[in-house]
């Protein structure tokens, strides 16, 4: 090829091989026995060129290639260079990879468990750690050079996502940014945004995945291609799986035989036609299928945890085993040594012998609840080809490096937290990125199990769509308002909330709300004309129209507020052992009072400050269900039908209890006819405005006209278009400012409670400044009036439990068990002082629901706290906490978290024991399965 160029042309090029030798990047290159993308290649160029950049590309395409290249451009410069992650499995994992690369002196790790070698050049750590350095003004952030923030895209994320806003903020401009995001639909955007606070940001885009990725849909015993094999960038859905759909779609549902609708011989020989072709294959069924097709290991992703490891116990029922015996024995090898610092009677209480049974057949399960080093010996496992079946939830695809050939879907639905919701292009995209190992795999394989109700069209919408775009979540906190008054004053503050990407992203959506404005002018201007009247002014009778359809509206209103004062009045006679008739609801019928579940002040019980919107009566239903019932299950007042006794050996979490006592139920009452409700007379038909109206609209000209029907259908559309305009305005106004809007919103409480005056911080808000978290404000106030001055350090950890702990399901029939004596009294006045603050919060029109303010502490995690610190046994507590491992293990170190910041904000006086019981607490919960190390 050479010897076509001239020597002026092979001069130019043996130059530019020669600049080429000299940079950074070179030397960077002959670390890798791999060569380097187009995509990684233009971004380290850029880094090197002393750009900032944005790199979005799919999962497993290697882009953290180039934030590793930010680590060794520090390190040649003589700077350091901080890699943030989102989680802490991540961090572990990159620590491990960049101490192997660089050495072991030369990388650091800082997360909220571990501390290795922090004052290295390199250091490794949550973006939250980070997030904290800036605001104490850490030693640790000078000649800071490069900053990687891993997985940026989770700055989306509704409750974390403000903390990566605020590291790019506040980022010294010195430092170079590297921003690692999966492929997003608004790039562009972001980078612009980046390019705005932080400088020159060149915006890299890749959507190229260095492994095919071919979709599949599994049903019955064969594997069909999602798409139809052809030419061109558009592909066509299978023929066979619309086919089939459609069949399935006009099979008779057993609901509909049940309603006892007679199939024909036809229909049903049909339908056990389709039958020995479509079915929804067990588990163990597709890991065989998958294993005969060579496409293992695989990665299935089931939304549920107990799912999982149901999935592994079917599989091992099944007699399924997908290792050898030499790699039985490599298994055993492994986990063996990592497990070898857990004692034995751990070992039993943990599940071990059942997991490791799984491990050596080559399957096991991935969610949080597992016990963080069992996941890590599943994760080295799966890697190594030693584990060729993982069973998980969809935390397995944030980030941790553990592709596979192969991925499968049960499902397309998922529980998102309040309801089973279809998982949307970017969750799909995210998940089916781990199918297709670089290096390893020529192609990936994205596999979805047939169910009931398939739609092949769904699906392919969903592997063709890469819509998912970067939503800012960022939101002032009480603490971040106290840093920023502190190191900047109110109004430089203000500004730097302005710049934020949630305020940028508000002011873009602006311009389209303004273009909307205009045309809703124009239509307003349109049904003007169409509902004039010659009779009259048509827009004055409408007004009367619309001013006594309101009247009736807020008449009917109040009845409904009367009738639902009745009915909470006459929740509040019940007593424990009224049977009574539960008038609606999925619950209706004949119900045994256990509680009456009054409010805050009705009751003895700790119980009842919880219940701020009425009683809520615990009931044992007739068909042996127990249910806490609401307000809305009384629309009507209820009186007690019937008196019954219960036994004192109730135990409402006995079936055979439950199954008792509803049988006396019915046996007493079940004869019991309840008296029908009346309704009284209508407040309407006495209404004096109600009749003055009625007589004006009679009396207006327009009431005449033969076309008033067809204006009024106009004016109607007028009005509603104004309505709407008025809105659109009230939005562009409201997204004006918004953050800085909250921001002085938060700022005014904080002066009220004495945190803040003007631009000075008091001693009260120095302390809220080291307090990070959701609860910051209360755990403040808590430090502040001296409710944990008198507690021993069990104690202590089982309040500030509630600071943290959020349970997963709400279940109102049970009450969580707390400490009694000075524990309990001071997790209640933790709720007095929630309830004062949430008072405050309304006054100041801080709003919980827009994600700030404090939320109500949560006790259910206390006695678990409690007993752990107070030093029981990892069996006792977890069989009473009712809660996996996993989960207790990551309370505890949240509790471990929090009550190391309590110590560095409480006083350090002599009379004050809070910081020096809290650093007992740490002790006292660091012990057994909560201090296992998951570094090294």
């Amino acid at each position: 090829m050479t010897e076509d160029l001239s020597p002026a042309e092979r001069y130019a090029a043996a130059r530019q091989r020669a600049a080429e030798q000299a940079t950074a990047l070179a030397s960077f290159r002959e670390m890798y026995d791999f060569g380097l993308d187009p995509f990684q290649i233009e971004a380290c160029q850029a880094l090197e060129a002393g750009k900032g950049v944005l790199v979005a590309a799919p999962t497993g395409s290697g882009k953290t290639i180039v934030g590793e290249f930010a680590v060794h451009l520090a390190l040649q410069q003589g700077k350091k260079c901080f890699y943030t992650t989102p989680i802490k499995a991540l961090s572990n994992q990159k620590y491990q990879d960049l101490a192997k690369r660089y050495g072991a002196d030369k990388v650091g790790l800082l997360t909220g468990d571990n501390s290795v070698n922090s004052d290295a050049p390199v250091v490794v750590m949550t973006t939250e750690v980070l997030r904290n350095m800036l605001y104490a003004g850490s030693q640790a952030l000078i000649n800071l050079g490069y900053v990687v923030m891993d997985e940026v895209h989770y700055l989306s994320d509704r409750f974390r996502g403000a903390v990566w806003e605020e590291v790019i903020i506040h980022l010294q401009e010195s430092v170079t940014l590297v921003s690692l995001s999966a492929t997003v639909s608004n790039a562009e955007e972001f980078g612009d945004w980046l390019d705005t606070v932080r400088g020159d940001t060149e915006v890299i885009v890749s959507e190229h995945r260095p492994v095919p990725l071919f979709q599949h849909v599994l049903a019955g015993r064969r594997m069909y291609d999602l798409f139809e094999e052809g030419e061109g960038s558009r592909k066509a859905v299978n023929p066979d799986l619309t086919r089939m759909a459609r069949m399935e779609a006009s099979r008779p549902s057993y609901q509909d035989r049940r309603r006892g609708r007679a199939m024909r011989e036809a229909d049903r020989e049909r339908e056990r036609r389709q039958r020995s072709r479509i079915w929804t294959p067990g588990r163990p069924e597709v890991i065989e299928r998958l294993d005969s097709a060579g496409l293992l290991p695989a990665i299935t992703f089931i939304f549920s945890r107990a799912a999982c490891e149901a999935a592994v116990q079917q599989c091992l029922f099944a007699g399924l085993r997908l290792n050898d015996e030499e790699a039985r024995a490599r298994v055993r090898e492994i986990v063996e040594a990592r497990t070898a610092s857990i004692p034995d009677e751990d070992l039993h209480v943990l599940g071990y012998y059942e997991w490791l049974e799984g491990l050596e057949r080559g399957i096991a399960a991935h969610h949080a609840g597992m016990l963080p080093t069992f996941k890590e010996v599943v994760e080295e496992l799966f890697v190594r080809g030693l584990v060729k079946a993982v069973f998980a939830t969809e935390t397995l695809a944030l980030g941790i490096n553990m592709p596979a050939r192969s991925v499968v879907l049960e499902k397309l639905v998922k529980w998102n937290g309040e309801q089973h919701a279809d998982i949307t292009p970017g969750e799909y995209t995210q998940l089916t990125g781990r199918a297709g190992r670089r290096g390893i795999d020529v192609e990936g394989h994205a596999v979805v199990l047939w169910q009931r109700g398939f739609s092949p069209e769904h699906l392919a919408g969903l592997a063709g769509t890469r819509t998912y775009p970067l939503k800012s979540s960022f939101k002032p906190s009480y603490n971040m308002a106290v840093n920023l008054v502190e190191q900047f004053g109110r109004h430089r503050s203000r500004e730097l909330l302005e710049t934020s990407f949630a305020q940028f992203q508000a002011d873009k959506s602006v311009v389209g709300i303004s273009r909307q404005v205009q045309k809703n002018e124009e239509g307003l201007e349109g049904y003007k004309e169409s509902m004039t009247c010659h009779l009259g002014n048509f827009d004055e009778y409408a007004r009367l129209r619309r001013e006594l359809k309101d009247r009736e509206t807020e008449l009917a209103k109040q009845g409904a507020v009367q009738r639902r004062v009745q009915a909470a009045a006459a929740l509040e006679k019940l007593k424990p052992g009224d049977v009574i008739h539960v008038p609606t609801g999925k619950f209706a019928g004949l119900a045994l009072v256990l509680d009456p579940g009054l409010p805050a002040g009705r009751t003895n019980g700790h119980r009842g400050f919880e219940h701020h919107d009425g009683p809520r009566p615990l009931v044992l239903t007739a068909e042996r269900q127990v249910k806490r019932l609401a307000s809305i299950d009384f629309p009507v007042p209820v009186e007690a039908l019937e008196r019954m006794r219960i036994p004192k050996s109730f135990n409402a979490r006995s079936p055979q209890s439950r199954r008792d006592l509803a049988s006396a139920l019915r046996t007493k009452a079940g004869h019991i006819v309840p008296d029908r409700h009346r309704k009284g007379r209508a407040p309407a038909a006495d209404d004096r405005e109600i009749t003055r109206l009625r007589a004006e609209l009679r009396a207006h000209p327009c009431h005449g006209c033969s076309e008033r029907e067809d204006h009024a259908r106009w004016a109607e559309r007028y009005h509603r278009l104004l309505r709407d305009t008025g809105q659109l305005e009230r939005r562009i106004e409201g997204r004006t400012n918004t953050i800085a809007r909250t921001f002085d919103r938060i700022v005014k409480l904080l002066t009220e409670m004495d945190y803040l005056r003007g631009d000075e911080v008091t001693e009260h808000g120095k302390r809220l400044a080291r307090l990070y978290g959701e609860l910051d404000l209360l755990a403040s106030e808590c430090l502040r009036e001296g409710v944990w001055n008198d507690l021993n350090p069990a104690e202590l950890a089982a309040c500030v439990s509630a600071l943290v702990f959020e349970a997963r399901v709400s279940d109102d029939a049970l009450t969580p068990k707390v400490p009694s004596g000075k524990a309990k009294a001071a997790l209640g006045e933790m709720v007095r002082i929630w309830g004062r603050l949430d008072a405050l919060e309304e006054e100041f029109r801080i709003n919980q629901a827009e994600g700030v303010g404090q939320r109500e502490p949560d006790v259910g995690f206390a006695w678990a706290a409690y007993q752990w610190a107070s030093g029981k046994g990892l069996d006792e507590v977890l069989r009473e906490a009712e809660m996996p491992a996993g989960d207790f293990v990551r309370w505890c170190k949240q509790v471990i978290d929090v009550l190391g910041q309590i110590a560095a904000a409480a006083p350090h006086d002599a009379s004050s024991t809070v910081a020096r019981n809290a650093r007992k607490a740490v002790d006292q919960l660091l012990r057994g399965v909560v201090a296992y190390s998951s570094v090294g």
